[in-house]
């Protein structure tokens, strides 16, 4: 529903992937990602990677789409840090 929500496009769960992302050695980021193939609505993005996670406002949601540079959940982890980076600016 998440995806559908967000990116207006239909899916289908191929599969659960645990990602641990580090920065110097530290852990930023631990988790399951679960990737979905695009089966329709949108122009090119192939794949969507999602999780949920929480904070001190409560659980939240992450759907990012499959389009390069992110090819893989770990690539679209990355991409999720540095826009919620940008967005503490």
């Amino acid at each position: 529903m998440v995806i559908a929500h967000m990116h207006k496009c239909e899916t289908r769960h191929v599969q659960t992937a645990p990602v641990n992302e580090t920065f110097h050695g530290r852990p930023v980021w631990q988790g399951d990602v679960e990737v979905f193939e695009v089966t329709a609505g949108h122009p090119s993005a192939k794949n969507v990677y999602a999780w949920s996670y929480k904070d001190d406002k409560g659980e939240h949601f992450a759907a990012i789409l499959g389009i390069p540079p992110v090819k893989t959940p770990l690539d679209a982890v990355k991409a999720f840090i540095v826009a919620e980076g940008k967005k503490n600016l």
